[in-house]
């Protein structure tokens, strides 16, 4: 029972940092966004909630996959959890930067310190528990994709 509640307690957090993001994004959406050129390929905005919804799950279930190994390896999975929240309180930083401040090109050093940390997270989350490392890579895709847009939009409004 404790290693679903560790997993719950987890994936609720991720979730609620998730929707508070979507709350900062909210007004920006209908109102700053639309004024910004976009690439081409940039996806129409009904992708995102759905993405994100799905990205913080995994999030959340591998990050407690990882806390579960706690008494087994408790120094690494205490490492691991520190780069964990780092990336996840750089992950709503982003939507602050970008949608708040609307601030792009801030945005777009915010969002490759946030990969450097998801990756980190990766790596640290490998080394204990191989399924939740691979539950973070198509968040790891993601933010890649994210990345790019980020610096296609800072260039075409610069």
């Amino acid at each position: 029972m404790q290693k679903i509640l560790r997993i719950a307690v987890v994936l609720m957090t991720c979730l609620v940092i998730g929707f508070l993001s979507g709350m900062m994004t909210k007004e920006s959406i209908t109102t700053w966004y639309p004024t910004q050129i976009k690439p081409l390929f940039n996806p129409p905005n009904w992708v995102f909630a759905p993405v994100w919804t799905i990205l913080y799950i995994m999030m959340g279930v591998a990050g407690g996959l990882v806390w579960n190994k706690i008494e087994i390896e408790e120094k690494k999975v205490k490492s691991a959890f520190k780069f964990f929240i780092i990336q996840l309180a750089l992950n709503a930083c982003w939507s602050f930067i970008f949608f708040y401040l609307h601030n792009p090109f801030l945005a777009l050093i915010e969002i490759i310190l946030l990969w450097l940390m998801i990756y980190e997270t990766y790596v640290q989350f490998k080394q204990i528990e191989k399924k939740a490392a691979m539950l973070l890579v198509p968040y790891l895709a993601w933010v890649s994709f994210a990345s790019l847009l980020n610096a296609s939009i800072w260039w075409l409004n610069r």
